[in-house]
């Protein structure tokens, strides 16, 4: 009898003192997929992306702009200055383009493709080894009975958001 009451006194403290314990310590992870030391590397400049595709949509630049920024400012503790950053990006939209992908059996288009195209210059001015430039390229589909004008704003957003994700982490993820 006395060895049931010493286990059960022993599972009661060790219960205890796992509760104590899960209660006490929590862990908090956020994940960003930034690695940047910051101990050398603290801000940040970004040139106005122009676009100079061949075909223009006029809120394009714009659009691809706030997001580059807004992906920086959210996701960093970089400061963003206006020159001389410790990481700079500049670049264009050099590319915005509609293919016809798909044939129908009546031989007109039954799919269209959407394809933007950013060139990137990336300069790590504390580590010159991460330098790149380099083309970063979305495609979109869309039924060719729907009007490029009535999906371009949705399709242009979700492309943007894509090349954005590529180019931050080219730039500062490093995996």
């Amino acid at each position: 009898m006395a060895l049931n009451k010493r286990a059960g006194f022993a599972w009661g403290v060790s219960t205890l003192l796992l509760l104590f314990v899960a209660v006490s310590c929590t862990v908090s992870y956020k994940f960003t997929g930034a690695s940047i030391d910051y101990t050398k590397v603290k801000t940040i400049s970004m040139a106005q992306f122009q676009n100079r595709a061949p075909y223009q949509w006029a809120p394009m630049a714009t659009m691809f702009n706030e997001a580059l920024n807004d992906v920086f400012v959210q996701q960093t503790k970089l400061q963003q200055v206006a020159r001389n950053g410790d990481l700079h990006l500049d670049g264009e939209i050099v590319a915005y383009d509609q293919f016809n992908k798909s044939i129908s059996s009546t031989g007109y288009s039954s799919l269209v493709q959407l394809k933007l195209t950013v060139n990137v210059r990336f300069t790590n001015n504390t580590n010159h080894d991460e330098d790149f430039e380099r083309n970063f390229s979305a495609t979109r589909d869309f039924d060719a009975t729907q009007s490029l004008d009535s999906v371009q704003e949705d399709l242009v957003t979700q492309m943007i958001k894509e090349i954005v994700d590529a180019i931050f982490n080219a730039a500062v993820a490093n995996w």
